[in-house]
């Protein structure tokens, strides 16, 4: 799926909003690294990226060229500080009405406006897409992204106490939310 928009950050730093394309595959993950080692609110740990830059590539490629999945990223002056993306749910015919989002950015970046237009970018591109749902997981210890994604519009449909298992072996709250696209 096409998409491209330059946006200011509060900043004033320019930022573009981009679908992801083969030649990203090295940028993507090394900002994959960054961003999950900087926090614990993610899904992955860093090592567990199984990607090499080739297959990475490949992986992006294929979201370019899709009608209804995406894969973007936020660039700064040629860095790559943020992705975002989204998926079906499934191909049941039950379920073909949602979608599920991912966003990380890189911590320098929080606050700025980046992630709010990843979001939008992703919103904008599953409405395209023709879902009427998109939904999220985030960890209920994570206030600043549960603020975010509230103003946004996504409302709380459940948690899970014991959703996400850390290294350490204590769990993480995990918190349901969803966004009704029309």
């Amino acid at each position: 799926m096409e998409y491209r928009k330059t946006i200011h950050l509060k900043d004033g730093r320019e930022c573009c909003i981009r679908n992801c394309v083969r030649e990203d595959g090295r940028a993507v993950l090394e900002n994959f690294k960054l961003t999950h080692e900087e926090t614990d609110f993610l899904l992955t740990y860093p090592e567990e990226m199984r990607f090499t830059p080739e297959t990475e590539g490949e992986f992006l490629q294929k979201r370019a060229e899709s009608p209804d999945e995406a894969e973007l990223l936020a660039e700064v002056e040629g860095h790559v500080i943020g992705l975002a993306g989204f998926s079906g749910a499934g191909s049941a015919l039950k379920v073909r009405h949602r979608a599920v989002l991912g966003i990380s950015l890189e911590k320098a970046f929080w606050g700025l406006g980046a992630g709010r237009a990843l979001m939008e970018a992703c919103i904008a591109c599953a409405k395209k897409a023709g879902f009427s749902q998109l939904e999220l997981e985030v960890t209920g210890d994570n206030a600043r992204a549960l603020s975010f994604y509230l103003k946004a519009g996504f409302v709380e449909y459940g948690r899970n106490p014991r959703g996400f298992r850390r290294k350490s072996g204590d769990f993480q709250e995990v918190v349901h939310m969803r966004l009704e696209l029309h």
